[in-house]
């Protein structure tokens, strides 16, 4: 049995629909990679939920990247790869302070760890705008 011309037409236009809203849902929840916030957010993936130093490295300028120099030393033959349990790290925007060439942001952060409970911390990020791109310029985490 095979569905009529009518049926056909109206699941097509389901899907394109359905396709529709989700582009839509995607394009609200996405910041331009280019802006403090897309910075940011690249940033805050990198560092603090895939754990990856090296990639959130040219994310960061000044004494950011300063800092991330250090914890690579600190770090060094440390090894996270698919064998360590990392945290499932969730993350909400609670303030943003705009400057007329630098934005803060203020995050409250839950830490999820495998086996190991959950704790929550703030975190402040400061992105400058360096020359034409936006960078990370300075990071800190309290309670």
């Amino acid at each position: 049995m095979t569905a009529s011309p009518t049926h056909r037409a109206l699941a097509r236009r389901a899907k394109l629909y359905v396709f529709a809203i989700l582009i839509a849902a995607l394009a609200l929840g996405c910041h331009p990679a280019n802006s403090a916030r897309g910075v940011v957010d690249n940033f805050i993936d990198q560092y603090y939920v895939a754990i990856n130093l090296k990639a959130a490295e040219p994310f960061c300028t000044g004494l950011a990247l300063d800092k991330i120099h250090h914890e690579m030393q600190l770090t060094a033959g440390q090894k996270i790869d698919a064998n360590t349990r990392k945290p499932v790290v969730h993350y909400k925007l609670k303030a943003q302070r705009d400057g007329t060439d630098h934005v803060v942001f203020l995050f409250r952060a839950t830490i999820d760890v495998p086996d190991g409970g959950s704790f929550q911390r703030n975190w402040m990020i400061t992105a400058r705008k360096d020359s034409a791109a936006w960078k990370v310029s300075n990071f800190g985490e309290y309670e």
